[in-house]
């Protein structure tokens, strides 16, 4: 019996096929080979075509059956973890309206801002755990504002994993999970948060059915499965956001538990039983995988917009077609510090740890008698990991002190530099472990299948690496002398 996970990613698409009874990986495919863009019409915004997620989910699928090692038809559940916080809009015939405004677009900044004070802060931080900032309910009210033709048309309201198993079902579903990540959730009541309809004058039928994140979320149609190779009626079982998926994937269940990824964002991700919110909603509170209205289970997640999306920029503009590979050992040369070079990786929209601010990225101090492309990759790892470590004291204001985080093995954690000034920055040991969202997701798939429970899916999972904190005095000079250069620009910003 075989499990099948999708990842819907900013930059690509992913697939996974894993056996069931062992919990082994078959396969894993991706589709395309190179970084997605982004379409940003105006400086600040971002968006991606829900239909070129669809077309590359089936060219990804297909990918992996061409590999041979298993059979489709032996496919019995299907898992889906996306990007989170994307607005998606279909009419009543499931066509889409417009293209879709991702997590890091910054349109709706100041709608969400407005929305906090006018609804109450205090309101928001008790019920909804966060400011309405710069999430999915405020980029509805965007479109709602600034295209009422389209606006109009509106049947409902989806996130990535909506959409893709809308694709594959006809059947719409949503979860606690995704409405409170996109910030139309009530802790409080239990319930769509009737602050947010109010305010904001959306209709409650936007809205699919709630379903846990572990059930049946629709079946696969005929003629998607024909062309795909797989049987008809395989039922989709898991859905969540790719924040909390990794977090399952890395076995983080339970308060306490604490997961890192270092994606095209980078995320640090805590497990709480408390309704907790920062008061400047710096870090947000989400309904995690396993949580249930009588048995709190929260993610406490900071975003850092910039972190792998820099790295991208870097290997297009300075590395001459080198892969990551050969980049990440061109930065090995560099000794810790960068010999005074400093990046400052904020350069993809608003960041909602400095306050919703738009920084920029920026590099400072460049000696050009002394400075070489590999000092450049070298000092963009560290500052990165800096604002991993700028983020996580953040959160240790508000009460989160991980002793150990745990990662997968995927993006800038295939670095050993990024991997080591990740721990020394933060001063937390790194378990690194063999697995990613699209495992993750497949594993979900068995979880709301019924096939085993979120505890056993990882009984047998032990970390390949274990990265003990061993900062310098240099390292730690160096880190000082990052934050006074962001603390300027954040100064600038104002």
């Amino acid at each position: 019996m075989l499990l099948l996970g999708i990842d819907i990613g900013t930059s690509s698409i992913k697939v996974s096929v894993v056996n069931a009874t062992t919990g082994k990986c078959i396969v894993s495919a991706q589709y395309p080979e190179e970084e997605t863009t982004m379409i940003s019409h105006h400086p600040g915004w971002a968006e991606q075509s829900p239909q070129m997620w669809w077309e590359n989910v089936q060219q990804a699928i297909l990918k992996a059956n061409a590999s041979n090692l298993y059979s489709p038809k032996d496919i019995s559940a299907i898992g889906i973890a996306y990007q989170m916080h994307g607005l998606i809009l279909v009419d009543k015939e499931q066509n889409i309206l417009r293209d879709a405004i991702i997590w890091c677009d910054s349109r709706a900044v100041e709608i969400g801002n407005k929305a906090f004070r006018e609804i109450g802060e205090d309101r928001c931080l008790s019920r909804l755990l966060n400011s309405p900032g710069n999430f999915t309910a405020s980029k509805l009210f965007w479109v709602k504002e600034n295209e009422p033709d389209i606006y109009q048309n509106v049947d409902k309201v989806l996130l990535p994993g909506d959409y893709i198993a809308m694709k594959l079902s006809r059947h719409i579903t949503t979860t606690i999970s995704a409405l409170s990540e996109g910030i139309f959730w009530d802790f409080k009541e239990d319930r769509i948060s009737n602050d947010i309809l109010s305010y904001f004058g959306f209709l409650k039928s936007f809205f699919p059915s709630i379903q846990p994140v572990f059930s049946e979320h629709g079946q696969l149609c005929k003629d998607i499965a024909d062309s795909l190779s797989l049987t008809a009626g395989i039922p989709i079982t898991y859905k969540s956001g790719d924040q909390p998926n990794n977090a399952l994937s890395l076995n983080i269940l339970h308060p306490g538990e604490v997961a890192a990824t270092a994606g095209t964002s980078g995320v640090i991700y805590g497990v709480t039983n408390q309704l907790i919110s920062d008061q400047q909603s710096r870090i947000n509170t989400f309904a995690h995988v396993n949580h249930v209205n009588d048995n709190n289970r929260l993610g406490a997640l900071l975003c850092i917009n910039g972190t792998g999306i820099l790295y991208q920029w870097l290997k297009a503009q300075f590395s001459n077609a080198l892969p990551y590979s050969l980049m990440n050992k061109e930065a090995e040369q560099i000794a810790a510090g960068s010999e005074g070079l400093a990046i400052l990786p904020f350069g993809n929209g608003a960041e909602r740890m400095l306050n919703n601010k738009m920084v920029g990225a920026h590099i400072h101090n460049t000696d050009l008698n002394l400075h070489t492309r590999a000092h450049i990759f070298r000092a963009a790892q560290e500052g990165i990991a800096f604002a991993f470590r700028y983020g996580l004291d953040i959160m240790r204001e508000n009460g989160m002190s991980p002793k150990i985080i745990r990662a997968g093995k995927a993006n800038l954690f295939l670095s050993e530099v990024f991997t080591e000034s990740f721990a020394n920055a933060t001063r937390v040991p790194v378990e690194i472990h063999q697995t990613d969202g699209s495992i993750g997701a497949a594993l979900g798939a068995g979880i709301g299948a019924n096939l085993f429970s979120a505890e056993n899916a990882f009984l047998s999972k032990q970390p390949s690496k274990i990265i003990h904190p061993q900062p310098t005095e240099q390292f730690e000079v160096a880190y000082h002398r990052w934050k006074n250069l962001l603390q300027t620009h954040i100064s600038e910003s104002l």
